[in-house]
């Protein structure tokens, strides 16, 4: 009697362990979502319709685009560290997600370790511009300025805490120098207002500052990259000016839920090499100042991590708050 219960009792976990498993793995053919935690159009936006056509075509599965926008990133990150951990559902983000950690601590979740990276794909960068009227004619000509004006200028941003805040604030804390925030409700008003010089200097991605700085409307000032960029070949990388340890490059990456099956990531991961590699991958990317780049999983979770500390004592040390 003890035997047979025993028995009944064994072949009920593994039915339940089965059932489980089940669970955490759909359909071989079921969709996958790519979660874009910002509105269609954005840099992310772009780098998730790259890539998600060709994915579908290796992994035999649909993967459609899903912007989920809200709370600076937040609402779209949140959906991905709540969903289940089969494979289907994964973010396509960028290190706003870091610099949210520290801007809002009661989160309720945590970025960082609630999420497993997969792949970095790309690097984009800001370019450092001045308006026209502003006859800011280089960097070291703005922190001169600066320095014998404090506060006197002003700077533009799509909004608190964005990469393009963050980024002239940590310019701020390696120049010691005080430069007035202006934050918009996006960056197409910034840009309007540094056009008619109702603000002096911002921090823009190469996209969206590109025609302006070639019509001689924008005066581009340093890149963010360490070396000068293809298409704007004669503005200095900002890291050769001596002002500071100035890295404000933004990272872009594929991220997972916890519990994400490894072998599934380590697919995805190869998958993803394979595809940055592609010739009109990189082209489309280029265009839109970003270039492709791949990293290991491990590569990326050290990337996420480092850059989570570094943020975080610019935002503290800047005293910065969210909107």
């Amino acid at each position: 009697m003890a035997y047979s219960t025993l028995r009944r009792a064994l072949l009920l976990s593994v039915l339940c362990a089965g059932a489980a498993a089940m669970a955490q793995t759909p359909p071989a053919a079921a969709p996958i979502r790519l979660i874009v935690p910002f509105t269609p159009g954005t840099g992310i936006d772009l780098i998730a319709r790259q890539i998600g056509p060709k994915l579908s075509e290796r992994l035999g599965r649909p993967v459609v685009v899903d912007n989920r926008a809200g709370a600076s990133g937040n609402v779209g990150t949140e959906a991905v560290v709540r969903a289940a951990p089969d494979g289907s559902t994964l973010l396509v983000t960028v290190n706003t997600m870091v610099m949210n950690r520290a801007l809002y601590p009661r989160l309720g979740f945590d970025p960082v370790k609630d999420l497993e990276p997969v792949s970095l794909t790309s690097w984009g960068q800001l370019l450092l511009v001045a308006s026209k009227a502003s006859g800011i004619q280089s960097a070291q000509d703005l922190v001169a300025r600066a320095k014998a004006r404090p506060g006197a200028l002003n700077y533009g941003s799509p909004g608190n805490g964005t990469p393009h805040h963050l980024a002239m604030e940590l310019v701020k804390n390696q120049t010691q120098v005080f430069i007035t925030h202006i934050p918009y409700r996006g960056t197409a008003p910034a840009v309007t207002d540094l056009l008619g010089g109702q603000i002096d200097v911002m921090f823009l991605p190469i996209h969206v500052a590109l025609q302006h700085v070639r019509a001689g409307n924008l005066k581009a000032l340093g890149i963010s990259s360490d070396r000068p960029h293809p298409l704007l070949p004669d503005v200095p990388p900002l890291r050769t000016l001596n002002l500071g340890a100035l890295d404000v490059d933004m990272w872009y990456g594929v991220l997972a839920p916890n519990g994400t099956p490894k072998a599934f990531i380590e697919r995805l991961n190869q998958e993803l090499k394979d595809i940055l590699a592609q010739p009109d991958v990189k082209t489309a990317f280029e265009t839109q100042g970003m270039t492709p780049s791949h990293s290991s999983a491990d590569e990326f979770r050290a990337l996420i991590a480092k850059d989570a500390v570094r943020w975080a004592l610019v935002i503290q040390a800047q005293a910065i708050k969210p909107d």
